[in-house]
């Protein structure tokens, strides 16, 4: 895959600094190397790390209370595991959130290998939870689109991270 068709840390960076980001709640993984090291680089950014994505959820809520504008950070399957957080506090407590989420084992063939591709779409539509697929560059428009619509629902919004092998980790 060449740069052009991938998804830039650079390019998240800048939606995050675009859309009023102040904290990044997170489990770290290999895959987001290049998108930390930017990250913790920026004096205006919090990173938040856990250590399960369903405490994730939970943190989101508290500092949207206490007036930051979080962002969760997390894969798939991370998610799946964190319904019931998810139910509870972020669609519960009408949090206005975006969550970042690794589409592990997405495919754009349509060849699915990982299970949680095959649910993941199917979660996200069983909690009625709106979601937009990031790809590369030319799809980061997308993020700031799912800001606006987690502003004027007061619900968390999904963006899906379709590049499994992107620059994040370059």
């Amino acid at each position: 895959m060449t740069a052009a068709n991938s998804l830039s840390p650079e390019t998240v960076m800048a939606q995050m600094k675009a859309n009023g980001v102040t904290d990044i709640v997170w489990l770290p993984d290999s895959e987001t190397n290049f998108l930390y090291l930017l990250m913790s680089s920026d004096p205006d950014l919090r990173l938040v790390g856990v250590t399960r994505e369903g405490h994730a959820m939970s943190i989101a809520a508290g500092l949207f209370a206490g007036g930051r504008k979080p962002m969760i950070l997390i894969q798939n399957t991370g998610m799946l595991e964190s319904g019931d957080s998810i139910r509870g506090w972020l669609m519960g407590l009408d949090v206005p959130v975006v969550m970042l989420v690794g589409y592990r084992g997405y495919t754009r063939h349509g060849v699915i290998t990982d299970t949680v591709a095959h649910y993941t779409e199917r979660f996200l539509m069983a909690f009625d939870i709106p979601f937009y697929l990031v790809e590369n560059d030319d799809d980061a428009d997308r993020i700031a689109i799912a800001f606006k619509q987690a502003e004027q629902t007061r619900k968390p919004v999904v963006v899906l991270v379709g590049d499994e092998f992107h620059g994040f980790n370059r």
